[in-house]
C-alpha cells in the first residue's frame, strides 16, 4: 500500500486519491440501519463511520466524528429528525443532512428543510438513488426524491392559492371598512341610560351599526379595522355621526360615546370632541390592554378639564378591571352585562356588585349596570344601591326619536 493512502481511498478523474464520503446513519429501526450499512459497504467512495438509534446518539456521534453526510430519520426518539438536524448543524457545521421518512408527509418535509436538511428521501428508495443523493449533497447540491418534490410543489401550490384567496378577502374587507370610514353603510342607534331610583333618563348612549352582508356585530368590524390600521379612522367616523345627535338631546342629558384607548390618545378625536366636551361621557372599552396608561390619562385631561366625563365600559369583562379603574380614575364605571345577568339568582354576582358599590363610594365614581333584562334584575340592582342602568327591559336601542325623554 502506498504511503499516505488508506484502504478506502479511490482514484479521482485526475488520478489522485479521493477521500471516501464519511456517512452517519441515524434511525430507530435496526433493520433499516443494517440495510443501509450493507448498501454503503459495497460502495467504494462511501464509508460508514457510525450509526445511531435516536437523536441524542446521532448528535453525539456527529459531534465526535464530524461526518460528511448524515442520513437522519425524521421520527426517531429523543426529539426527532428536526432536532437532530438542528443540533448536528450546530456541533458539526460541515455535515450535510439527508432526511429519511417512511411516508410522504409534506409538513414534515418542510420542517426538516427548515431545520437545515439539504436532502429528503422516502424510505424504500432504490439503493443507487440513495448513493446518488449522498454524492449530490457532497457536491454542494440538494437532493429530493421525486415523491417529495411532487408533494412540495403541491403544498406550495395550495399555499399560493390560499394566499391569493386570503389577499382577495383582505382586499374586500379593507374596501368595506374604507366604505364605512367614508360614512357609507354606517348608522347610529341610541339607548337611554336611566336613574334607577327615579326612572328618568340621564344619558343616551350612541351605538354604531354597520350595513354589510353578511351581518356582523359592530365589535367585529372595529376589530377588523384595527388589524388593517383603520381603527382610529373608523372610530372618528362613528363619533362624528354620533355628535350630530346632540342638537336633539335635551340639555342636562349627556351623550355617551364608545372609544378605544387608541382613539382616545389621537389628536384628531380630541379636536372633534372638545367643542362638545361638557355634554359628553367618553366610554373607554376594557376589551383590550392599554399599553401606556400615562399617555391615555394625559390625552383625556384636556377633555375632562372642559367638562367631559370618562367611563370604563364593560368592567369585569376584559383586562384587569381594578387596575384599569385605578389608573384611569373614571367618573363612571359600567358593569358588564355578564355581571348583571341573573344577579337576582346568583349570590356571587350580588356579592361582587355590593363590593363594587362600596368601592365606587370610596373612590367617588358612579355605577351603571348594563344589560338589564328582567324586573327581578332591576329590583336587585336597586336594592344593592346601583344608581344607574340600561338594558332591553328599560329601553331597547333604536332611532334617536324613539328614545328621547318625553
Amino acid at each position: 500500500m502506498a504511503v499516505g493512502t488508506s484502504p478506502y481511498d479511490t482514484a479521482g478523474a485526475d488520478g489522485f486519491a479521493v477521500e471516501p464520503i464519511r456517512v452517519l446513519i441515524a434511525d430507530d429501526e435496526p433493520a433499516l440501519r443494517g440495510a443501509l450499512a450493507d448498501l454503503l459497504e459495497h460502495e467504494d467512495d462511501v464509508i460508514l463511520i457510525g450509526s445511531a438509534g435516536d437523536a441524542d446518539e446521532a448528535i453525539a456521534l456527529a459531534g465526535d466524528e464530524h461526518p460528511d453526510v448524515a442520513l437522519v430519520d425524521v421520527s426517531m426518539p429523543a426529539g426527532g429528525g428536526a432536532r437532530a438536524a438542528r443540533e448536528i448543524a450546530r456541533c458539526s457545521p460541515d455535515t450535510r443532512v439527508i432526511a429519511l421518512s417512511a411516508f410522504e408527509d409534506r409538513p414534515t418535509v418542510l420542517e426538516m428543510l427548515r431545520a437545515g436538511a439539504v436532502g429528503y428521501l422516502v424510505k424504500g428508495t432504490a439503493g443507487e438513488e440513495i448513493v446518488d443523493s449522498i454524492q449530490k449533497v457532497m457536491a454542494g447540491g440538494a437532493s429530493l426524491s421525486t415523491e417529495v418534490i411532487a408533494g412540495i410543489v403541491a403544498e406550495l401550490t395550495k399555499q399560493l392559492r390560499r394566499d391569493d384567496e386570503e389577499r382577495e378577502q383582505l382586499d374586500a374587507r379593507r374596501g368595506e371598512i374604507e366604505r364605512f370610514v367614508a360614512g357609507e353603510g354606517v348608522s347610529m342607534a341610541f339607548q337611554p341610560i336611566f336613574d334607577l331610583a327615579t326612572e328618568t333618563t340621564v344619558g343616551i348612549e350612541a351605538l354604531a351599526r354597520f350595513s354589510s352582508p353578511p351581518p356582523r356585530p359592530p365589535n367585529e368590524w372595529f376589530a377588523e379595522a384595527v388589524t388593517l390600521a383603520l381603527g382610529v379612522r373608523l372610530e372618528l367616523t362613528t363619533v362624528t355621526q354620533a355628535l350630530r345627535a346632540l342638537a336633539a338631546i335635551p340639555e342636562g342629558t349627556y351623550l355617551a360615546i364608545n372609544c378605544s384607548h387608541r382613539a382616545a390618545v389621537s389628536t384628531e378625536l380630541a379636536a372633534v370632541l372638545e367643542p362638545h366636551a361638557g355634554r359628553l361621557v367618553l366610554e373607554i372599552t376594557e376589551h383590550e390592554a392599554v399599553e401606556d396608561y400615562d399617555d391615555l390619562v394625559d390625552a383625556l385631561a384636556p377633555l375632562r378639564a372642559r367638562g367631559a366625563r370618562v367611563a370604563i365600559d364593560d368592567a369585569g369583562a376584559g383586562f384587569a378591571s381594578l387596575r384599569h379603574t385605578l389608573r384611569i380614575a373614571p367618573d363612571i364605571v359600567k358593569l358588564d352585562m355578564s355581571l348583571t345577568r341573573d344577579i337576582d339568582r346568583d349570590r356571587a354576582k350580588r356579592a361582587l356588585a355590593a363590593a363594587m358599590v362600596s368601592f365606587a363610594q370610596e373612590m367617588g365614581f358612579s355605577l351603571i349596570a348594563e344589560g338589564i333584562q328582567t324586573a327581578e334584575e332591576l329590583s336587585t340592582l336597586r336594592t344593592l344601591g346601583i344608581g344607574y342602568g340600561q338594558g332591553f327591559f328599560l329601553a331597547q336601542p333604536g332611532p334617536l326619536s324613539s328614545v328621547l325623554p318625553d
